[in-house]
């Protein structure tokens, strides 16, 4: 059952922010978007999802092959156990062990088509909870009118259903096509003609309600003594988050307009996986989702439910850009995007929802010096990478998931350098790459290296990144930190421009740049101070919201016990800043306001200790320098050193830093 939250408390994951009042549930309980190698052996796959007491569905594709490529689906509720269905085949269920469940995730048994050794694999798990999912068996009586109850707490937004027992179609209902019919099978369009008999009563078709749907004599749905399972997906159904009323599954539709500015869908929030599919016409069950790459750039890496196609084996192109509000369609083919058709989608909200509680869960620094093509444990789902070479000459590289990481070690993959001012760079020049759960694989370019990789996740208070288009105005612009930035890190992707940086304490008259060790710079009218919010932050014209330019911005805030966006007034003697930690710092960035100062980065990995600690240069290509103690250790916190310069600890002096415990 969802944790029971009494305050002060953590969960096992790291986040969490708990009342005494009823249990709350967060998409991250009930969903995830898991990839994993297959090894041709056994292996679990923990993904935080308890499946063995609460039921559900793991839903598993290889991503490379194409002859052993068949979608499956395995869930908890049909008998025998491990027995699984093919969403892009007519079969009934075969009976196999290809997936047993556990109270964190599944297990694989042995060799399986989603375990090939060696093949990448996603898995997508929906966990039974009221409101999200639920799942349902039934045997068929061939009577028209045939109720059948669920649990899903609301009216089903989605409805898929298959014979478990006969070669037959799957069949699909959706709220937005309620007096049609699909085939999750096949690419054909959503059909009429006797529709009643396929969701009603022979003559009349009947909406689903929040506690039963209806089918009629369709064989697909009802026939006599066949056994049956149905997949049941909420809709805007509230239940979710630390309030309990966020939604967190959206099953909607959306118009074409032919054109690359497509239409804008909004959802309330910004979607980690979609489900698209032309109702109006012929069209593939596109499956995308921000692991495999749903990003602002590159390819939208998809599968198709229908098909057993490798990923992008079916079409290789952008359709679909994530906002931290929606989604946006960006291409003018007709199975995407045809003007004046419809096009149904199944959405589900970006996680984690709930408030970290533990610095470990949102931040990993790791210090390799590992060969190109091997992977590095992070630990941590990474949203952003900060990666240099350590022991000479070198950019830092910026990466992050929402601007599109490289598949394939040899990929380009979005490259921002906070040493100098250039635009994106898409070369091949990037330092991540096949990016996991749980690490990442390191490429050519930094292979082999002594380097650090700084490892961010996105969390409500802790961190967010957002991508947007300046206006050349003032803009208020959407973000899911929820709470108000205290630190604002943005940069122009498309054209050569300085970094700008946002902190409390300098207010929007003032910036920063990361690429400049330059004092602070007075600008009236360089930040748009009234769209400064805990769901939006304001750009202008005149700083990093310039007519047609394209940006990034990182944001971050402070949370209590994980981390401290500051400012102190340097004393030139051992001085002691608290950051409310109970472990010291894993990770210190400094830079002086009042005059000029590098950007300083400590961390745990190279070592934060009572003696010589190294330290790296956001701002600088330089090598880290590891002869010096200008930081030691603190429970609270970090502490400044007797020999630390001016640039760090100058009487008098104003400082601002980030700290991740």
């Amino acid at each position: 059952m969802p944790l029971i939250e009494t305050k002060g408390a953590a969960s096992a994951q790291g986040f969490g922010e708990f009342t005494a009042s009823a249990p709350k549930v967060y998409i991250e309980d009930v969903f995830s978007t898991y990839l994993y190698t297959g090894n041709g052996s056994t292996q679990t796959i923990t993904n935080g999802i308890d499946l063995s007491t609460k039921g559900g569905l793991v839903w598993a594709k290889d991503r490379v092959a194409t002859s052993f490529g068949n979608h499956i689906l395995v869930d908890t509720v049909r008998t025998p156990a491990g027995s699984y269905l093919r969403s892009n085949l007519t079969d009934p269920a075969l009976s196999s062990g290809f997936i047993t469940f556990n109270s964190d995730g599944f297990y694989l048994p042995g060799n399986s088509v989603i375990n090939l050794n060696d093949n990448a694999n996603v898995s997508w798990t929906f966990r039974k909870q009221p409101k999200f999912f639920d799942i349902v068996t039934y045997t068929g009586n061939g009577v028209a009118g045939r109720t059948v109850a669920h649990n899903l707490g609301s009216v089903p937004g989605c409805i898929i259903v298959k014979s478990t027992t006969t070669a037959v179609n799957w069949r699909v209902y959706h709220r937005s096509q309620s007096s049609n019919y699909a085939s999750l099978n096949s690419s054909a369009i959503f059909q009429t003609i006797n529709a009643q008999n396929v969701w009603g009563n022979n003559s009349t078709t009947i909406s689903p309600t929040s506690t039963e749907f209806t089918v009629g004599t369709d064989s697909a749905l009802n026939a006599s003594g066949d056994t049956y399972v149905a997949y049941l997906f909420a809709h805007d159904a509230g239940g979710f988050g630390l309030s309990g009323t966020d939604n967190v599954i959206t099953c909607g539709s959306y118009t074409g307009n032919g054109s690359a500015t497509g239409p804008t869908v909004t959802l309330g929030y910004e979607p980690q996986y979609l489900m698209i599919k032309r109702a109006s016409g012929a069209g593939a069950w596109y499956i995308v989702d921000n692991m495999r790459g749903f990003a602002v750039t590159g390819n939208t890496a998809n599968l198709i439910a229908n098909g057993s196609q490798a990923e992008n084996g079916y079409w290789t192109a952008q359709f679909a850009v994530p906002k931290a509000t929606g989604f946006q369609i960006v291409n003018t083919d007709t199975e995407i995007n045809a003007n004046g058709d419809t096009y149904i989608y199944i959405a589900i909200r970006r996680g984690p929802m709930k408030t970290p509680t533990s610095g470990t869960s949102v931040f990993s620094p790791n210090k390799t010096n590992a060969a190109s093509n091997t992977i590095v444990t992070t630990n941590v789902n990474s949203d952003l990478f900060v990666a240099k070479y350590l022991d000479g000459v070198d950019i830092p590289r910026w990466h992050d998931r929402l601007r599109g990481y490289a598949n394939n070690v040899g990929d380009a993959s979005p490259l921002l350098r906070s040493s100098g001012t250039d635009a994106e760079s898409t070369g091949a020049t990037g330092a991540i790459a096949s990016v996991t759960n749980t690490g990442f694989k390191v490429t050519g370019t930094l292979g082999g290296l002594n380097s650090i990789y700084y490892s961010f996740r996105r969390a409500p208070g802790f961190f967010d990144v957002v991508c947007y288009k300046g206006n050349g105005g003032n803009q208020a612009i959407s973000h899911s930190l929820t709470v108000q930035p205290e630190l604002i890190i943005a940069k122009s992707r498309s054209v050569v421009e300085a970094w700008g940086v946002y902190h409390s304490l300098l207010g929007a008259s003032k910036f920063l740049s990361v690429n400049s060790s330059s004092a602070e710079t007075t600008s009236a009218d360089i930040w748009y101070g009234a769209g400064l919010s805990a769901t939006t932050f304001g750009v202008t014209n005149a700083g990093w919201g310039y007519s047609t330019n394209s940006y990034v911005a990182y944001l971050f805030a402070t949370v209590a016990g994980v981390s401290k966006v500051g400012s102190y007034t340097g004393s030139g003697t051992t001085k002691q800043i608290d950051c409310g930690f109970s472990g010291g710092a894993r990770f210190v960035l400094i830079k002086r306001t009042d005059s000029t100062g590098e950007w300083y980065v400590w961390d745990s990995a190279r070592g934060i200790v009572a003696g010589n600690d190294p330290y790296l240069l956001l701002n600088s290509t330089a090598a880290e320098v590891t002869n010096t103690d200008y930081i030691d250790t603190y429970s609270a916190g970090f502490e400044l050193s007797s020999t630390a310069p001016a640039a760090i600890n100058a009487n008098g002096g104003t400082f601002i830093f980030l700290a991740i415990a």
